[in-house]
């Protein structure tokens, strides 16, 4: 199971790195160093999908991440019924709640349902959030929906506990791929203070300084894509802000749980 994962390192305080793997720019050698540094601790968790996904070679090299990895969970992050795949270990079921449409609410949720529950994937029912980054993306494009404007914190906010109070198990804010700005602070911070969910935060991550602003401002687990597309190498220094990042969360975490012994 993989949502334990998720939930347990919350609780510890513990922040998780996951890198987005785009199937349609999947190559064998890109996909061989990601495994590497996955399989020496760098790497939490892979999501898989896009937009789009018109590479027929996505199951194939889906198949070819998961043989090179460890124990490193890959979750599909789905931009369409098309691309659902039995061989993940778990599914993000995305419904976009900062939207009004209504197919990404539920009526694509439907026409699959059957399917998920024969592939026996473990689906994780994900509250998606979409806020502005500064530019039309991919996103917001395909999924033919508004962003939440990157200065109402209140809305991401009070969209976010909707979600949770729907029954939501997870809250994912994006900026979309190839954004110009990250999610803010204040944004991040007053999700984190109304829901008692994870909070993944994606979009626009591009710097590790930039990765730990988010995980101190609450998110449990960061998102980056794009900007390990062109250089893989700066992949290890962000793991260490995620470390470092979670290093400053477990030592107050730890010192109240001596305080009640």
């Amino acid at each position: 199971m993989v949502y334990p994962i998720l939930t347990n390192a919350r609780a510890a305080g513990k922040k998780l790195l996951a890198v987005l793997i785009d199937p349609d720019k999947a190559r064998r050698g890109n996909l061989q160093q990601l495994a590497n540094f996955a399989n020496c601790g760098d790497v939490d968790v892979f999501l898989w999908g896009g937009s789009l996904v018109n590479a027929p070679q996505a199951e194939y090299y889906l198949k070819l991440l998961k043989s090179l990895l460890n124990d490193t969970p890959v979750i599909l992050f789905p931009g369409s019924v098309y691309q659902l795949d039995g061989q993940a270990d778990a599914l993000f079921l995305l419904s976009l709640i900062s939207g009004r449409n209504p197919d990404l609410l539920i009526g694509r949720h439907v026409q699959v349902a059957g399917r998920i529950k024969q592939m026996q994937l473990e689906a994780i029912a994900t509250g998606y959030l979409l806020i502005d980054g500064g530019r039309p993306t991919s996103v917001s494009y395909m999924s033919n929906t508004t962003p939440i404007p990157a200065d109402k914190p209140s809305i991401a906010a009070a969209t976010a506990l909707a979600g949770e109070q729907l029954g939501m198990k997870l809250i994912y804010m994006d900026a979309g791929s190839g954004a110009l700005n990250p999610i803010g602070k204040k944004v991040i911070r007053a999700v984190r203070k109304e829901v008692d969910l994870p909070i993944i935060v994606g979009g626009g991550i591009r710097t590790a300084e930039r990765a730990a602003q988010s995980l101190e401002a609450g998110a449990d687990m960061i998102v980056v894509g794009n900007g390990l597309e062109k250089d893989v190498n700066w992949l290890p220094g962000l793991a260490a802000a995620v470390r470092a990042a979670s290093s400053k969360i477990a030592a107050p975490v730890l010192a109240n749980s001596r305080r009640d012994v």
